[in-house]
């Protein structure tokens, strides 16, 4: 039967979900899909990634992870999102906190919804203090050497027909880690569900996606 890392709970089956539903992708205990169970299972690997971790943001917070973030001995969280309500209601692309002022930052699956997205990276950047951390997680098309994109697409169904999604605005190639690394960061890609092995990615009903964790680098 597949297990919840999140919940902790096994079920006789997970549930499909997406604009083309994907089955046994929905956890029906606590309804995280499978970045959210790879997510909490890398961190679970790492405790001490935690280890002076003292502010953390979440972007755009899924409850679950929500939940979990919260759990964390000495993390002081912070969850925010520019409609929902949340600790903080903000815009990616201009974030309301000073240099260096956090300790991690976890944005999984919302900047291939912004149109800026190259701004929000500078600013997850310039927010993280020197030994920071984020995790930024977006949907790749690994056989695209270049990111895709056309912002003369607005109609919501041509959105969902081009780019797979109505409200998405891109599709990411491999050039994602290079924008990133314009950004000022140092990226690293672990190809954790495929460490994991085959049994364990059945069992908790994971997706071959890389974690990409990303730390500042230090200036010139």
């Amino acid at each position: 039967m597949p297990y919840c890392p999140c919940c902790q709970r096994e079920s006789r089956e997970f549930r499909p979900f997406g604009v083309k539903p994907r089955p046994g992708a929905r956890c029906p205990g606590c309804g995280s899909l499978e970045r959210h169970r790879l997510l909490w299972m890398f961190l679970s690997s790492r405790p001490h990634m935690f280890d002076g971790t003292r502010r953390l943001l979440h972007i755009a917070p899924e409850p679950i992870m929500a939940r979990l973030f919260k759990s964390i001995r000495g993390v002081h969280y912070i969850s925010a999102d520019l409609m929902a309500s949340t600790d903080v209601r903000l815009d990616i692309t201009a974030l309301p906190f000073a240099d260096g002022s956090l300790d991690a930052v976890v944005c999984n699956h919302v900047l291939e919804h912004v149109p800026d997205d190259r701004a929000a990276m500078r600013e997850f950047r310039r927010v993280l203090s020197p030994r920071g951390w984020a995790i930024l997680q977006s949907p790749m098309d690994s056989r695209r050497a270049v990111t895709f994109e056309d912002f003369t697409v607005t109609d919501p169904a041509e959105r969902e027909r081009v780019f797979g999604q109505f409200d998405h605005v891109r599709i990411y190639g491999r050039d994602y880690f290079d924008r990133l690394t314009t950004a000022g960061f140092h990226v690293e890609t672990v190809p954790f569900a495929e460490q994991l092995g085959k049994d364990a990615a059945v069992r908790n009903a994971l997706r071959r996606e890389e974690i990409v964790l990303c730390h500042p680098q230090k200036a010139a």
